[in-house]
């Protein structure tokens, strides 16, 4: 499976490792390997399971439009049921990752997404394509415009919120360390806007690790994030601290994007110098490394995950 190019100037080395975006839903992993092979009915099925789970929806479909194949079989589906919700949105999807390789116009993406939001008026997910064109391509009022159709469909939208905080983390990219930076309110009105049981109570450590990739990708930080003060200042301990304790209680282990926060978190802890806590974190996570943040600011991912799990662990 070829991923899309990293978004928002993230860096761009190619990983020696392949990650897989599909985490730990075994049954979405079967699915995108049927489409692969043009079986598009076992992806219709998967979809059609999901219902209005939104974030469920939203990681399933973003994870099976990144077959390369994906959109031809889409198409396929459309002619056999020309009013398929699912297949129109999946085949949206399917023209943003083209799009975002340069294989495909924007316009006709972003033409898509349209089509599928109006088969389906109370799905976020159509906007999530949008949202995820415009954060690559588009101009800010565009990217906020689509975060706030989506929010308007699902208020705590997760992927949804990960891409805002990415962008804005790259807002006053010259202005250096700012405490007050806008990405850190954003976070944090989130996170407690959101209910108890939201995953999105790690956001403000996301935007953490957001707005280090881009003070070190500036040189406004140093590029080994352990040794970085980003990572021990009174405010960023109080926000890691925050989110560690949330997440030792958290009971919700469904979320199909949990595994992404708990590498943000587990990756936080590891330049933090809390190795206790990266370990229980590396415990949970087990295989299910994310290209991001161990990439940050521009490292091959597998293997900074890899040291930094062994010697949490002290199998180094």
């Amino acid at each position: 499976m070829s991923p899309p190019p990293p978004p928002l100037g993230r860096g761009r080395r190619r990983a020696s490792h392949a990650f897989d975006a599909a985490l730990d839903d075994a049954e979405l992993a079967a699915a995108r390997t049927a489409l692969a092979q043009g079986r598009w009915q076992t992806a219709r099925s998967l979809l059609s399971r999901t219902g209005d789970d939104w974030d469920r929806r939203g990681h399933r479909v973003t994870v099976l439009a990144q077959e390369p194949y994906c959109a031809p079989w889409t198409r396929d589906w459309l002619l056999a049921e020309p009013d398929s919700a699912d297949a129109a949105v999946l085949l949206a999807h399917a023209k943003v990752r083209r799009a975002l390789r340069g294989k495909e116009k924007p316009v006709r993406a972003r033409e898509s997404c349209h089509t599928a939001a109006a088969l389906a008026p109370a799905d976020p997910t159509p906007w999530l394509g949008l949202l995820l064109l415009e954060s690559a391509l588009g101009a800010e009022e565009e990217v906020r415009r689509h975060f706030a159709e989506v929010r308007a469909r699902y208020a705590d939208h997760h992927h949804a919120h990960h891409l805002m905080v990415a962008r804005l983390a790259e807002h006053r990219t010259g202005s250096g360390p700012d405490p007050l930076h806008e990405v850190y309110d954003f976070a944090n009105a989130a996170a407690e806007h959101a209910p108890a049981d939201s995953p999105l109570a790690i956001l403000p450590v996301v935007a953490h690790a957001e707005r280090y990739r881009v003070l070190a990708g500036a040189g406004h930080e140093q590029r080994d994030a352990a040794t970085s003060g980003h990572w021990t200042g009174r405010r960023a301990r109080q926000v890691m601290r925050a989110a560690f304790d949330w997440w030792l209680e958290w009971e919700q282990e469904g979320h199909p994007r949990r595994l992404i926060d708990l590498n943000y978190l587990a990756h936080a802890k590891v330049c933090e110098g809390r190795g206790a806590e990266a370990a229980a974190l590396f415990h949970r996570i087990g295989e299910h490394a994310t290209p991001t943040p161990w990439s940050y600011p521009d490292l091959d991912p597998y293997p900074a995950f890899r040291a930094a799990r062994d010697t949490a662990l002290g199998t180094a």
